[in-house]
């Protein structure tokens, strides 16, 4: 590493993110660790720091510097090892500790990156201590002493494996035992996906044996990549999986990310479900087992770009949608204020409060199963009813003044009497009485000169019609350059 890297280009909003080792070295672990210790665990009276990492190489020897800088500040160290990001978030719930989690989830194999939240698995995002941890650390790498709490004597560190314990934790929240036999292909990635299903859905953590017949894609942990990127959103990722379910008749197949807390869902046809209509799915069975519980008020949340159908859902089932801004932080402050059963977003996060309201892709996989294994009939008859509108995917384009574009798509939706909000970006719903519907929301990046649009309409023409003359006006603005990228369209079957 040439000189001290400049913590606030891959210490994001939400977590850290570097290129190894030239951003993220075993010396910037360290620190890091150190600054973790100083504004997290020492203030909060935590009773130690659990940290865990994914399959990477670069992990075990960053994980284990990152310790070495909590331990330097007197607090001890449980290290878990190989998990996957919600393992390391039952953790935190379980041993009731601050936690650290080495990955970099979906990046390619140059990157490294850690994932921290306070005791209970609560976020350290950019508002709630990562910007104090990463300017302190700033300021020991650049050669600062003389921290405010006195050391004392160091911390010590233990050696734990908690994978049973979260396997048995996810099998007591759904129980698969009297589903119906399925045959489910499971595409890893190479990631720890490999290490967590044959715990969870098979008898891998000595569990008993599921009526699941798991046919393996990719479960051999390695952190190059070798087979294909471990990011499901791209639906480059999924064609094996299709295959796969296509060839080997499943009943349906599942996608790990590389830290394996988001799942993507594809039917017995090997089309994708959309995330929408997952989080629609696990809505209804969360709110159920809410009430068989007693819960009269149940409260779900999900963000601005899910689909208008999970809001429709919610209501439905004379439940309490929760509508908030984009990003795991705001879903779980928001899931905490409103003591929320469930929170979804369009990226495949799924949010459970009997989980410290914390992701888990495992979760909502055995929601899906389950749902699955108690009726004869195929999933896309089973998502049929949460997958009613056409979307368009997340779409980028590149913008130099993202502000004034945003001001020329609030003057279009002006002049066609639609509503707006800025709850995140701008919204624009259609005027009342308009058939068919449509909505859409553009939002700037956080990191990058980037603005993002999603359009979803009550069927394809509609949605079509009105992403291309946005697009359009996004793009001859003057301010816009070029197109980035976009995801898919997510065919959500047409309503009209």
């Amino acid at each position: 590493m040439f000189g001290v890297p400049h913590l606030a280009d891959f210490v994001k909003a939400y977590d850290v993110r570097g290129i190894v080792p030239d951003q993220l070295s075993p010396e910037v672990a360290r620190a890091l660790g150190v600054a973790f210790a100083e504004v997290v665990a020492v203030p909060d009276g935590a009773s130690g720091v659990v940290v865990g990492h994914d399959m990477r190489p670069s992990s075990p020897e960053l994980s284990s510097a990152f310790a070495a800088g909590v331990t330097s500040r007197g607090v001890d160290v449980t290290l878990i090892g190989l998990c996957s990001t919600d393992g390391l978030y039952y953790a935190s719930g379980a041993l009731d500790q601050p936690g650290a989690m080495f990955t970099a989830s979906h990046n390619p194999a140059q990157y490294n990156g850690i994932k921290l939240c306070r005791s209970a698995a609560r976020p350290v995002g950019q508002d709630s201590g990562l910007a104090e941890i990463r300017d302190l650390a700033q300021w020991l790498l650049d050669g600062g002493t003389g921290l405010a709490h006195p050391a004392g004597e160091p911390g010590s560190v233990t050696t734990r494996d908690l994978l049973a314990d979260y396997a048995g934790f996810l099998r007591g929240l759904v129980d698969l035992s009297g589903s119906r036999p399925l045959k489910v292909v499971v595409d890893a990635g190479n990631g720890m996906g490999g290490h967590t299903v044959p715990a969870v859905l098979g008898t891998g953590a000595g569990l008993p044996e599921l009526p699941l017949e798991i046919v393996p894609l990719y479960f051999e942990l390695d952190g190059t990549f070798p087979n294909h990127e471990a990011n499901p959103l791209d639906p480059a990722n999924l064609v094996d999986l299709q295959a796969a379910v296509r060839e080997h008749g499943a009943d349906l197949g599942l996608a790990f990310d590389g830290d394996a807390d988001r799942c993507f869902v594809v039917d017995a046809d090997g089309e994708p479900v959309s995330p929408s209509a997952i989080t629609g799915l696990v809505a209804v069975r969360e709110i159920d087992r809410a009430r068989a519980a007693g819960d009269t008020d149940v409260a779900i949340v999900h963000n601005v770009i899910s689909s208008a159908a999970v809001r429709e859902v919610i209501r439905e089932s004379d439940a309490t949608p929760v509508r908030t801004r984009v990003g795991h932080s705001f879903i779980k402050a928001e899931m905490a204020r409103a003591g929320a059963v469930f929170g979804g977003e369009h990226s495949a996060h799924y949010y459970f409060r009997d989980f410290w309201f914390a992701d888990t892709g495992m979760l909502a996989a055995m929601h899906v199963l389950a749902a699955l294994g108690e009726q004869d009939g195929p999933l896309s008859a089973l998502t049929d009813d949460y997958e009613r509108y056409v979307a368009s995917g997340e779409i980028n384009s590149t913008v130099s003044d993202s502000a004034a574009v945003v001001e020329q798509v609030r003057a279009w939706a002006q002049v066609r009497g639609a509503g707006t909000d800025e709850l995140d970006g701008l919204t624009v719903t259609c005027p009342d009485g308009t058939t068919p519907m449509w909505w859409f929301n553009v939002r700037a990046s956080n990191t990058e000169p980037l603005l993002r649009l999603n359009v979803e309409a009550g069927d394809r023409e509609t949605m079509q019609g009105v992403r291309d003359e946005l697009l359009a006006l996004i793009r001859s603005s003057g301010t816009a350059r070029d197109e980035i990228g976009s995801t898919a369209d997510q065919d959500a079957g047409d309503a009209s």
